[in-house]
């Protein structure tokens, strides 16, 4: 069985329904159940036998440690993280207390798991048991438009509290590797969207005002660039990361797809006014508002892929027009 942490949340709830659809393996989840942890995302798993949900806190040490004593988990998938910039400069007091007090906590959870009950272990053996941990490209900062994208060895840069901390958590993850030879993967994934997305992220957040017929917010001039990946083409990478990812390593996670928020807003409107045209015939596209720009919003944010595409033959599927559909068509037919 796997233990995964942050499971309500976004990309946490779809890798468990992911990883369901094509396993029969237990899935034990962990989450504090936050503003962006809804358990309606799991909602079709309640009755499954291969899931179990525990309402917890990965800074929770002693809960931790029932659990992996408990379960016998083969490995441990760290999703659990504050993750929205804008609240982190509001207040980034919750940032500090879970994506770095919170993984340091956990880790020493599982380094103690994995150093003494999975010594005389047969069952998961001890030297397959590998500890992942989500990351992000914030963590390297800002490219100019010319720059190349971010690869593995590219140096720390975080330019917000959400990316220092997430910083600071990637740091322990590599010092408890280095110093305890915890078996530890890291992946960086780029912008993700899909189903089940928290709405204050920019195209859940466009497709509720659009549809409500208010103003759609774009920060300053709407040029910041980001590179976007489907949510289900991120899971598959970290399934990758996972089963065959070299102890110690750190994976990139790309979609292949930058694209400014302005051309990201204009693509939503313009499928909109396909799918659910507005009563007046005039196209969304009216409802853009330009807003006053976030504070210390990066520019540009570019994946290099070729790592774990060399090493573990992974590609993303969806294309951003094919990633964008499906996403258009889950909140048209979730949030009618």
């Amino acid at each position: 069985m796997i233990l995964v942490t942050g499971c309500a949340g976004f990309i946490g709830s779809n890798f468990v329904h992911h990883w369901l659809a094509g396993s029969d393996e237990l899935i034990v989840n962990l989450d504090k159940l936050t503003y962006a942890g809804n358990l309606d995302n799991l909602q079709s798993l309640a009755d499954d036998p291969r899931h179990i949900f525990i309402h917890g806190d990965i800074a929770d040490r002693a809960l931790v440690e029932k659990l992996l004593n408990q379960y016998r988990p083969r490995a441990v998938i760290n999703f659990a993280a504050e993750t929205h910039v804008d609240r982190s400069i509001a207040g980034p007091d919750a940032f500090i207390q879970t994506n770095v007090v919170g993984t340091f906590q956990l880790l020493e959870a599982v380094r103690n798991y994995w150093s003494n009950e999975l010594t005389q272990s047969t069952t998961p053996h001890r030297d397959a048991f590998r500890f992942v941990q989500i990351s992000t490209d914030e963590v390297y900062g800002s490219l100019s438009p010319s720059d190349p994208s971010f690869t593995e060895q590219h140096p720390y840069a975080p330019n917000s509290p959400y990316s220092a901390s997430k910083a600071s958590a990637d740091h322990l993850v590599r010092a408890w590797h280095h110093t305890y030879g915890l078996p530890t993967l890291s992946t960086h994934c780029s912008n993700n969207y899909g189903p089940f997305q928290f709405p204050e992220k920019l195209i859940p957040l466009v497709i509720k005002h659009a549809l409500s017929d208010q103003p759609i917010p774009i920060y300053g001039d709407g040029q910041q660039v980001r590179d976007w990946l489907y949510v289900g083409d991120c899971c598959e990478a970290i399934c990758n990361v996972l089963e065959r990812g070299r102890a110690g390593e750190t994976y990139n996670i790309g979609g292949h797809y930058e694209k400014t928020n302005l051309e990201v807003v204009g693509t939503i409107c313009t499928m909109l006014d396909e799918q659910r045209p507005r009563a007046d015939g005039q196209s969304y596209s009216t409802q853009i508002t330009h807003v006053t720009d976030r504070l210390g919003h990066d520019r540009r944010y570019a994946i290099d892929t070729r790592k774990i595409e060399s090493e573990l033959g992974w590609r993303p599927v969806e294309n951003f027009e094919t990633g964008i559909h499906k996403t258009l068509e889950w909140f048209l037919k979730n949030y009618p």
